[in-house]
């Protein structure tokens, strides 16, 4: 029997792999599953998973986003997204369902809920949010 996550992965026709770096927009019909790094715009109404040692630099609209490597830029989604133990996110989300694993790093706002990803509510963008930046929390 198959492993759920490996099975999750057949669903993804376009993979950027491990070595492949682009700069500039993409756009895909169905899912897509980055290994590499990728800088600018990524859309797809599909799923797209951004996995461990993966790097994305840009804003991203798809219907549902994994984040298991980095993204440095503003996620949304008219589905889920859902930031796994292994992720770091540093922008704004905004999306119907969230799901955050322990140990995931998020850095921005977020706005959450059917109404905000059906209407499209956009989070600020990254500029704007570095000056309400929240202050780090240092435990003693």
């Amino acid at each position: 029997m198959a492993e759920p996550q490996a099975a999750a992965r057949g669903d993804f026709p376009t993979v950027i792999g491990p070595d492949a770096s682009f700069k500039g927009e993409l756009k895909f019909e169905k899912g897509v599953r980055l290994l590499g790094r990728v800088e600018g715009l990524v859309e797809s109404p599909g799923q797209l998973e951004i996995a461990e040692g993966a790097t994305l630099e840009g804003d991203v609209k798809a219907g549902n986003i994994r984040v298991d490597g980095s993204v440095k830029g503003n996620l949304r989604a008219t589905g889920k997204i859902h930031l796994s133990a292994s992720a770091k996110l540093e922008g704004d989300l905004t999306t119907a369902r969230l799901e955050v694993a322990e140990g995931a790093v998020f850095i921005g706002k977020c706005v959450v809920g059917s109404d905000a990803a059906a209407k499209g509510t956009a989070a600020p963008r990254p500029d704007d949010a570095s000056k309400h930046a929240p202050q780090p929390v240092i435990k003693k």
